[in-house]
């Protein structure tokens, strides 16, 4: 796959961009890294899920973004330069509105519940990796397919955070599965999710028919 650098100053954030060999009607994947690779080292983007996977030699159908976030920040505090380096992509590539999914690990997974849940009406598939999120809002889900994995020995990232939030998501309307990895830590976790599931294949053909926005929780009040 062929990798291109993103600059913050063009993109509201810096990162990866990999393209297949013919990325034209190609789905948009978006990865979301953990803590340990905030700041401005492209290099330590590789350390995990997708963009490991490619620099090992596999190849996908799809185009991946892969945002660094800033060293001071996490995913949750810049949603809305997420959501700009996205947009910005998915005009220069033209990719398809129904065809952009997102995931992430650890803190990635984090980021990736958030998206979604701000989000409403924009992912064709959210997959959150050892991640969590706010169970008060997981009624924004219901329109927005969630496939997460996780750990069942994770001490870092607890398997109840994801619990909550598939659990709060099915029993909002919506359709949240959740795959536990037995025996398995927070990295290891992390790793099989990614190289020995269907995760990626399943982003790859996810496709969004629905873009009604679902109201924000509580919108009734505001």
């Amino acid at each position: 796959m062929k990798t291109k650098l993103l600059k913050k100053e063009e993109y509201s954030l810096g990162g990866l961009l990999f393209l297949p060999e013919d990325f034209k009607d190609a789905p948009l994947i978006i990865y979301l890294h953990g803590a340990g690779e905030r700041g401005q080292n492209e290099e330590h983007l590789y350390k995990h899920g997708i963009p490991k996977l490619i620099r090992e030699g596999r190849e996908f159908p799809a185009i991946i973004l892969c945002p660094q976030c800033p060293a001071e920040f996490v995913w949750n505090n810049v949603v809305r330069e997420l959501k700009t380096m996205i947009d910005k992509v998915v005009e220069q590539f033209e990719v398809k509105p129904d065809r952009i999914s997102i995931t992430g690990s650890s803190m990635g997974g984090f980021g990736t519940f958030e998206m979604a849940l701000t989000y409403t009406a924009f992912f064709a598939m959210a997959a959150p990796v050892a991640g969590g999120g706010l169970s008060w809002r997981a009624p924004n889900l219901r329109k927005t397919p969630i496939i997460a994995y996780h750990g069942d020995q994770d001490a870092t990232v607890p398997l109840v955070y994801s619990e909550l939030m598939v659990n709060s998501t099915n029993k909002s309307g919506g359709k949240a599965e959740l795959t536990l990895f037995e025996g398995l830590g927070h990295n290891d976790g992390i790793d099989f999710a990614y190289r020995n599931t269907d995760l990626i294949e399943k982003l790859i053909i996810a496709r969004r028919t629905d873009f009604e926005p679902v109201p924000e929780f509580l919108s009734s009040m505001f």
